[in-house]
């Protein structure tokens, strides 16, 4: 990579660096290769480093670098989509959802939970860790809030903490019926928690999906899973059905 003057740029000077760092990435590196130390880009074109921590994390967030534990800075292979099918009127841990139960516990409902179910902070929660498994990586870690009141019938099943515990509420659930869902989009950071199961560094940008699963008119329970950003383009169309991008396969019609 050349240096290249961005002085007299009137766009801001990150967004014309990743233009150009876009454009060296096509035509200088290889997937998979490590990129020079921050220190090292930043003399090279001439920016602060602050300017050029801005341009990568937008490369990050389109996709085009990843960033790795222990590694540095690489760049990705192309975006493409595997069909992963979210169908709408099923609840989670139905026949063909591959969402693999990590681990489950209970415990009073934070306030950030409770006004996902707009009710009073305080409600005992049942909160199921999931996570999403493609092609052998880890691409989404799913928090599952289920309130105690909606499957009472589970202190009745001898079901212990951990996976078991959690595959229990997830059948009790599937007991109610499904009147309905939604679903909503963002852009957010890693926490530490869900850095660490994707791989990721805490803060790199992630996908939020939180889905409300609804059930005898009110909310029965709330899905918050967190997408790698880097791999995962997430597409809804009329069939609801959910793509994630996955390095090495061809997009499949969702």
């Amino acid at each position: 990579m050349g240096t290249t003057q961005l002085e007299s740029v009137p766009e801001p000077k990150y967004w014309h660096l990743k233009t150009v760092l876009s454009e060296a990435l096509d035509s200088d590196f290889a997937v998979g290769e490590i990129l020079p130390n921050e220190r090292d880009l930043a003399a090279r074109f001439g920016v602060a480093r602050a300017t050029l921590r801005q341009a990568l994390e937008q490369l990050e967030l389109e996709g085009r670098l990843q960033r790795r534990r222990g590694v540095g800075t690489t760049v990705a292979p192309p975006r493409t989509a595997v069909s992963v099918a979210t169908a709408r009127h099923d609840w989670p841990g139905a026949p063909g959802d591959d969402w693999q139960t990590a681990d489950a516990t209970t415990a009073l409902a934070p306030a950030a939970v409770s006004r996902l179910f707009e009710s009073a902070t305080g409600e005992e929660m049942h909160t199921v860790r999931r996570i999403r498994v493609s092609h052998g990586q880890a691409v989404a870690a799913e928090l599952l809030h289920v309130p105690v009141a909606s499957v009472p019938e589970l202190s009745a099943i001898d079901a212990p903490s951990g996976p078991a515990r959690g595959r229990a509420v997830l059948r009790e659930l599937r007991r109610l019926e499904l009147e309905g869902q939604d679903r909503a989009v963002e852009l957010g950071s890693a926490r530490a928690d869900d850095a660490k199961e994707l791989d990721r560094l805490p803060g790199a940008p992630v996908l939020v999906v939180t889905t409300r699963y609804f059930s005898a008119g009110r909310t029965a329970a709330v899905s918050v899973a967190t997408y790698r950003a880097d791999t995962c383009r997430l597409t809804f169309g009329d069939s609801g059905d959910l793509e994630i991008s996955h390095p090495g396969q061809q997009r499949q019609a969702s």
